[in-house]
């Protein structure tokens, strides 16, 4: 698309945190994420004013929530190559699996909770059809599976626990 600077998607997150640094840490540890150090902008209150990452082909920005800004988390889904090393490495620095790993309509799928309770939706491709390519025209795709199950009721679960970190 024409109007869209280069290193920009249509739609780029903006992460409002606790603790913005911590965070990007936490998105290069656990996604390679890359910092711009270009764009890493310090306010006048010592908080995090602006800051971006590059994570394949997305730009992430992250910024510090200011006091008397509400909290707010994010929800976001990545795809990555291997889901099992990522969870691995998202535990590692504090992450909780709130969905184990579920094969679902070509891809395998989970979900964790960052230390900033945000909710990460991740995709690892394992190469079968996606599930637009399983649904017969006019059909609605299976919703009683005990995996959709599964993967739905962990959703309920975890949205009243995400609370705002202390």
């Amino acid at each position: 698309m024409g109007h869209v600077p280069a290193g920009y998607c249509t739609v780029n997150p903006f992460i409002i945190s606790n603790a913005a640094t911590q965070l990007s840490a936490f998105l290069q540890a656990v996604f390679g994420a890359q910092p711009v150090e270009a764009a890493h902008t310090i306010d006048t209150d010592g908080l995090v004013l602006h800051s971006e990452l590059k994570l394949g082909d997305s730009t992430l920005m992250v910024v510090d929530r200011k006091p008397d800004w509400p909290w707010t988390p994010s929800f976001l889904q990545v795809y990555v190559a291997d889901l099992a090393q990522t969870l691995q490495t998202a535990v590692t620095h504090g992450a909780t699996i709130v969905t184990e790993p579920t094969p679902m309509y070509g891809e395998l799928f989970s979900r964790f909770v960052d230390p900033w309770h945000n909710l990460w939706w991740v995709y690892q491709s394992i190469g079968m059809d996606s599930w637009e390519a399983t649904v017969p025209e006019g059909e609605t795709w299976d919703t009683q599976s005990p995996e959709l199950n599964y993967i739905h009721r962990t959703l309920l679960e975890t949205m009243p626990r995400l609370g705002q970190p202390k």
